[in-house]
């Protein structure tokens, strides 16, 4: 007699959990020694939603726990309720999470509660820095204590987890999901975002939106994005997050400057396709250190700490801070150098090879 399939609760609730769980979801649904159950918990409301619906994914709960403002004790409180709840309804096998959010954290926390064993995709990655970035280095910290299986990203990932006391035989090498994701829709003949229109052959396209940088780091960054604008021959792309700590002074420090376009959060195969034909990325964001030296794309890092330093050391990622003179002196540097460019561009992506998600499930398969 087959064995029942093991049933896995998929939790995720921002927009790049979606980008990283997306084919792991895929590989369990092709899989019939699984039964995947997906829970939302809507931590990041709109942005979420149009990548659900960019990678067909329809979740079996929604937990619609944001509010306008809300604290981050607030979203805690509610989430280890509203996820211990579907634990207790459900009772799956294994509790899969993906990085470093509040939802993953929480439903690491709410499963070792229900005494459920935990999966930790994109384990291991460290800053040594517990306020840099903020919550998301002590979120990961505490799931490497309560998760039964990390899924390692890196040798570096892994010898965190080691160095930590991980027992080794729960630690697994097994690239970054998002270069899965990344790779696959690449791939595809993506058209231009019809909306935009540039000045400029040339642009760079910019992420900022972290909690680090609320207040006068985006000041900062705005400041040096107008001088990089004002001073060279070249188009900045900024979809801006909605929330209000980066909305507000974004746009009262940019809105009106001609090559500065300022646009909403787009979906991911727009953003795709901006990302392959940018000059270079700008970004606080975790996914696009990943995602920017698969493309050809030189990195720069606007915060001072990484937990991704396999970018930097390899050369294709810097960090530059928030510094105006810092930012627009590397921007200006990389501009201006072709030779600089290049050695940036060319450097091949330490995070993976596009078959995660498989080993992930293999693992799963061969464990559980």
């Amino acid at each position: 007699m087959q064995d029942a399939p093991k049933k896995i609760l998929v939790v995720f609730g921002t927009r790049p959990e979606v980008v990283k769980v997306a084919p792991v979801i895929g590989r369990l649904r092709e899989d019939d020694r699984f039964d995947p159950i997906l829970c939302t918990t809507g931590q990041h409301r709109a942005i979420l939603d149009q990548m659900l619906r960019v990678f067909d994914i329809t979740p079996d709960i929604d937990l619609h726990l944001m509010e306008e403002n809300q604290t981050l004790a607030g979203l805690t409180a509610k989430a280890v309720h509203g996820v211990t709840e579907v634990l207790h309804r459900h009772r799956p096998d294994l509790c899969l999470v993906q990085g470093d959010t509040t939802t993953a954290m929480v439903a690491g926390l709410a499963s070792f509660y229900c005494k459920v064993a935990v999966g930790h995709i994109e384990a291991g990655l460290r800053s040594h820095d517990r306020f840099n970035p903020f919550p998301e280095e002590i979120n990961r910290r505490m799931l490497s204590v309560l998760s039964s299986f990390h899924f390692a990203p890196t040798e570096g990932a892994v010898r965190n987890l080691l160095a930590e006391g991980i027992p080794g035989e729960r630690v697994f090498l097994t690239g970054n999901t998002v270069i899965d994701t990344l790779l696959m829709t690449a791939s595809r003949n993506l058209p231009f975002p019809s909306k935009l229109r540039l000045k400029h052959e040339r642009f760079i396209l910019v992420t900022a939106h972290r909690r680090e940088n609320w207040g006068q780091p985006i000041r900062d960054i705005c400041t040096a994005l107008r001088r990089i604008a004002e001073r060279n021959a070249v188009d900045i792309v900024y979809p801006v997050h909605p929330n209000p700590n980066i909305e507000k002074p974004v746009f009262e420090a940019l809105a009106g400057i001609e090559t500065v376009h300022l646009v909403p959060p787009l979906e991911y195969l727009d953003f795709v396709s901006l990302m392959k034909a940018s000059t270079l990325l700008l970004s606080d964001s975790g996914g696009v250190q990943e995602e920017g030296p698969s493309l050809g794309k030189p990195v720069l890092v606007l915060r001072e700490t990484t937990e991704r330093p396999e970018a930097v050391a390899a050369g294709c990622a810097r960090l530059v801070g928030t510094s105006p003179d810092n930012i627009v002196g590397e921007v200006e540097r990389l501009l201006g150098d072709k030779d600089a460019y290049d050695r940036m561009a060319t450097i091949a992506n330490p995070f993976g090879d596009g078959h995660a998600a498989d080993r992930i499930v293999g693992i799963l398969a061969d464990n559980l």
